[in-house]
């Protein structure tokens, strides 16, 4: 079961609430396509961490903030790997 990736949606919602399209912040951040941006917010991939800066500052978020719900995902991310290895490796 896929759980919902909480960096992608708080990323989607904070650029939404700042009135920013995804073709905006790719040109904000020097990107040559939105498409980085959507995949962002669709948790098929995750921004570097100069790119997460910026976009704090971009969408208003305070850095403390940034830093917790990128923790918070890439742990629950983190745990789901091992738990579906876990799982693969007792079958074999």
């Amino acid at each position: 079961m896929k759980q919902k990736n909480v960096l992608a949606e708080f990323l989607k919602n904070k650029r939404v609430s700042a009135g920013l399209s995804q073709r905006d912040v790719a040109d904000k951040l020097g990107y040559s396509t939105p498409q980085f941006i959507s995949n962002w917010e669709r948790g098929v991939s995750h921004p570097p961490i100069n790119a997460l800066k910026r976009l704090g500052e971009l969408y208003k978020v305070s850095a403390d903030d940034l830093f917790e719900v990128t923790l918070n995902a890439t742990i629950t991310e983190v745990t789901q790997d091992l738990r579906r290895k876990f799982a693969t490796s007792k079958t074999r």
